[in-house]
């Protein structure tokens, strides 16, 4: 298949993301991976929480502006750039942009066209919309953090992968991009009010209806995929590391006895009343021998079994080095762009955007002049 010109399938399109934290700059991140020209518009002193700029990866692939919100002019150069834009995303508290003066109907009333993307945690309404919070605390009342863990002890933080990024930024994403396909049809665009809280509810679908079906207990490592199956879950090896075991199928369940040694406790694995037996089983044996040597032992098969590496050795597995899953750019590793597109190939094509860097090219690209104004 011939190739595209161009930097992804979403190359021409154009985004303005209003700087925060979390959820939106890694959503912004992923429409940029994707080819959009997205500039992000910066606060002057930068936002709170903020890594050092230069090792930022989730402004790749932007462009930096800097505008004051508050000074008088502020808002008129964020309206200039909406009414060139065809997406917009912001992550203040409700009704913040609306103050600031570039909420959606300030934005669409220059361009009826643009997809307005809100991120945040709580939503737009409810009783908690106007409340402070961070990852944790959404996916704590949605039923998903106290799915995982052990059922004797506090179910354990994952990172922010679940709530921000899972139920937030790939979200927002979909729902922008669904909202462009619209307004690229009608001429009508609209508002994406994109809420971690609903996104991961929506996660936790089909667990949903294996809990209605009779087939899902609501409580902690109890089920066939929270770590209550002993053939589904983690292992301690010889060493203090760790193997993933996921023989779910009766195949690869046989494929997984066989190979760890215990075909004697093959029977084990529909009767729930030997679980405990069974685990205490798997456990020993992983604690035979080292965590490279027991990927040797499973290499080549198809037990379901991988070991548990750290963010430092993921890079340097065979696997993922082959493809390319990591890339690095200016000296700093990084996951490569994801997915992967036959026809509009995307790659790092810049570092972290630094702040106000690219005022005066995107003053021109855009025909914004009164960017520059004051920066002269």
């Amino acid at each position: 298949m011939a190739k595209t010109p161009g930097d992804g399938p979403l190359t021409g399109v154009r985004v303005v993301e209003l700087a925060g934290i979390g959820p939106g700059p890694f959503a912004a991140m992923l429409l940029a991976d994707l080819g959009a020209d997205v500039v992000r518009v910066d606060r002057p002193g930068g936002p709170g929480l903020a890594i050092d700029p230069a090792y930022d990866v989730t402004n790749r692939n932007k462009r930096s502006v800097i505008v004051d919100l508050k000074a008088p002019e502020g808002p008129a150069r964020v309206l200039d750039l909406a009414a060139r834009a065809d997406i917009l995303i912001e992550g203040y508290r409700p009704g913040v942009a609306e103050r600031l003066g570039v909420g959606p109907e300030d934005c669409r009333a220059r361009n009826p066209r643009l997809v307005y993307g809100r991120m945040t945690g709580w939503g737009q309404d409810g009783p908690l919309a106007q409340r402070a919070g961070h990852d944790i605390a959404y996916i704590a009342l949605t039923g998903t953090l106290g799915m995982i863990g052990a059922p004797d002890e506090p179910p354990p933080a994952p990172a922010n992968l679940l709530g921000d990024y899972a139920g937030g930024s790939l979200y927002l994403v979909v729902g922008v991009l669904a909202a462009l396909h619209h307004a690229r049809a009608t001429g009508a665009g609209q508002v994406v009010d994109a809420a971690i809280v609903d996104g991961t509810a929506h996660l936790a679908a089909m667990i949903h209806g294996m809990l209605a079906a009779g087939g899902w207990q609501d409580r902690r490592a109890a089920n066939l995929l929270d770590g209550g199956c002993p053939y589904y879950g983690t292992y301690e090896t010889a060493d203090g590391k760790y193997m993933a075991v996921g023989a779910l199928e009766p195949q690869f369940y046989a494929e997984f006895v066989r190979l760890l040694g215990i075909e004697d406790q093959a029977p084990a694995r529909k009767d729930w009343t030997r679980w405990g037996e069974l685990r205490e089983a798997v456990a020993a044996r992983f604690k035979s021998r080292t965590r490279d040597e027991w990927t040797t032992v499973f290499e080549g098969s198809d037990a379901c079994v991988a070991p548990v590496l750290s963010l430092t050795e993921a890079p340097h597995d065979p696997h993922l080095a082959a493809r390319g899953t990591f890339t690095d750019h200016g000296g700093i590793t990084q996951p490569a762009p994801a997915p992967r597109f036959s026809a509009t190939p995307t790659a790092v094509r810049s570092g972290p955007a630094q702040p106000g860097a690219d005022t005066a090219d995107v003053a021109r690209d855009w025909d914004v002049p009164d960017l520059m104004k004051g920066l002269e």
